[in-house]
């Protein structure tokens, strides 16, 4: 006996990759990588990329929502930049999400200029991305018609440019910085009137306060940044960056104003190897279906 047809199974999943994909969505803009605070701030300003001279800076980030929920949201991150001796500084950021049938895959080369002030370390740097984003729908795991034309034209749907741009102010104490995302969607808004959960700027600054006679060198760096998502009131973050022995030991913790918070512990060893795990809770309005998402960070820097 058949007790739902092809056509009702197809719409029930359609209802259930529209729910969970705006979920995911505004998810992914409220809870950007965590690591874009301290760990790897190349993930949201291009104007960081190449900061060190001669240093091949390689990050991998990957996040999970901790939920058994069939199609709960996962992210990952690849990175890598490095300084050269002209003020250059070049980035590749690959970045994938998946949550439920929706997966979103962006790709982007970086350039940017280190241009040296009086001081000390003082610079200003600029940073510009470039690269596509592609949008696809697995049509394998739908229970329903996987021929359905409505599938088809979303797969259909052509690659997209887009771009970043970013500008900061750095010295071995203070950074003050800016960036412009999805640089497509700020130029022509009439593409996106209907759309929101997306990201349309960033703003931090912090300062570092070391002590070198406390606890075999301490390190204190309070940051704030101001975060801008359409459709969302925009969102500030408050935290800090303690570390130990010298940058061996770090710890760190961001309250959101989306009524959320982030910590996170990681050891690094020799400044060459770093290993870091956060967990954020869920922001108030979601906090009802997901208990939050762990997010673990590794960097190597070479050379």
């Amino acid at each position: 006996m058949k007790i739902f047809n092809t056509p009702t199974l197809f719409k029930a999943a359609a209802a259930l990759f529209i729910t969970v994909s705006s979920i995911a969505e505004s998810r992914a803009q409220l809870h950007p990588l965590s690591g874009i605070y301290y760990q790897n701030q190349y993930l949201a300003n291009p104007a960081m990329a190449g900061l060190e001279e001669g240093v091949l800076r390689l990050n991998l980030g990957y996040r999970q929502q901790w939920s058994s929920m069939p199609g709960a949201p996962t992210t990952q991150a690849l990175t890598g930049d490095y300084g050269f001796g002209n003020k250059v500084g070049l980035g590749l950021n690959l970045y994938n999400d998946k949550a439920g049938l929706l997966t979103r895959t962006r790709v982007m080369g970086t350039y940017a200029y280190h241009l040296p002030l009086n001081g000390e370390n003082e610079k200003l740097n600029f940073g510009i991305s470039l690269g596509f984003m592609t949008e696809r729908l697995a049509d394998e795991d739908v229970n329903g018609n996987p021929g359905d034309i409505s599938i088809g034209r979303v797969n259909e749907r052509e690659t997209f440019v887009d771009g970043d741009f970013g500008a900061a102010y750095t010295s071995n104490k203070l950074t003050i910085q800016g960036a412009v995302p999805n640089m497509k969607n700020f130029f022509k808004k009439d593409d996106n009137d209907n759309v929101v959960d997306q990201s349309t700027f960033f703003t931090a600054v912090s300062y570092k306060f070391y002590f070198p006679q406390s606890l075999n060198g301490m390190g204190v760096e309070p940051k704030a940044a101001f975060r801008g998502v359409k459709g969302y009131d925009d969102i500030l973050d408050i935290g800090a960056n303690l570390t130990f022995a010298n940058e061996a030991l770090s710890l760190m913790g961001v309250y959101h104003s989306s009524q959320s918070a982030t910590f996170g512990a990681g050891v690094n060893y020799k400044k060459t190897l770093s290993i870091m795990g956060m967990y954020t809770t869920e922001t108030a309005a979601l906090s009802g279906y997901t208990s939050g998402n762990f997010e673990l960070a590794l960097r190597v820097n070479l050379f």
